[in-house]
């Protein structure tokens, strides 16, 4: 199902033999294989079903909510269904918390000599950014008849990076182009603005039965928004988004919240939010408190709701 005779993308595994985990990612990140794919999923889950419901939990657990998987390799499935948006957010996951394998992404070749070959296959990276433009590191193309030729790619520029996916694309051609436009576009029209400094206190989330009523909240690092370069001056409007009220206990570090931050034209940053400190259990006595002032708010709020909807 997904070696060469599917006639799919393939790192030629040979059966029955063992491959090192690092060659298999490689396979998978520059050669697209399927069949590496596939011997990862069974060895982590022990079949590909099972890993695919390993998939959605992860990105579950990073918050991405409208995502679902039926296979590891990403050919037709009808539960294969991954909005673009998702596909970035993903992206940018992989770039920040797993630098170490996404080196691989940017690499030109995979020399790859399996066991009783006397030469290796030598695979090409099938990006076409890597050649295309100055700072492209990342990172994969697609295609499927359902949904065309696509692409996720990444450009760093400086200190500036960009994210660009694109689908439903006639052929080879097309998705090359239109991903070099629109991240042309990018660059040209949008500026990295440095909101709060590393550390430095951002607001606080509600606890309920905890030691304390709230917990201050900070970036992971100095919070930086991407926002058009025009009009300048523009206003902003923030929030503090999170699941009211956190539940004890909280460890220091722990994602809790997402600021999210949108301009006046629109542009809207999500960046995560971490805890400040520790939360631990609170009392029995305090979480009856606690309890009571939940309930107080309750009443008060669907009171002003009454009176709004008399009004």
């Amino acid at each position: 199902t997904g070696g060469a005779p599917s006639r799919t993308s393939a790192m030629f595994a040979p059966l029955g033999k063992q491959v090192s985990v690092e060659d298999l990612v490689q396979g998978i990140a520059i050669q697209s294989g399927n069949d590496a794919s596939i011997v990862v999923a069974e060895g982590m889950a022990g079949s590909e079903a099972a890993f695919a419901k390993l998939m959605m939990q992860y990105m579950r657990d990073i918050g991405l909510e409208k995502s679902t998987f039926g296979n590891p390799t990403g050919l037709p499935h009808p539960d294969q269904l991954m909005t673009a948006r998702e596909i970035a957010l993903l992206s940018k996951h992989l770039i920040e918390q797993y630098p170490g394998y996404y080196k691989y992404f940017g690499m030109r070749k995979f020399p790859y000599q399996p066991s009783g070959r006397r030469r290796p296959y030598a695979f090409f990276n099938r990006n076409p950014l890597l050649s295309a433009m100055e700072g492209a590191d990342g990172l994969k193309t697609g295609h499927l008849k359902s949904s065309g030729y696509g692409l996720v790619g990444s450009v760093v520029r400086g200190e500036q990076r960009l994210i660009a996916v694109v689908h439903g694309l006639a052929s080879k051609r097309e998705r090359k182009s239109e991903a070099v436009k629109l991240l042309n576009w990018g660059f040209r029209s949008f500026s990295p603005y440095d909101l709060y400094e590393p550390g430095e206190i951002i607001g606080t989330a509600r606890v309920w039965g905890g030691d304390k009523f709230y917990v201050a909240l900070r970036g992971e690092g100095p919070i930086t928004v991407l926002l058009p370069k025009t009009p300048l001056r523009q206003k902003l409007s923030a929030e503090i988004v999170y699941k009211a009220p956190l539940k004890p206990p909280i460890k220091e570090g722990e994602q809790v919240a997402i600021l999210r931050v949108t301009s006046a034209s629109n542009a809207v940053n999500e960046v995560p939010l971490y805890a400040a400190e520790e939360v631990p259990e609170g009392s029995l006595v305090r979480k009856g408190l606690d309890s009571l002032i939940v309930m107080a708010w309750r009443w008060v709020a669907d009171q002003a709701s009454d009176l709004l909807e008399k009004i």
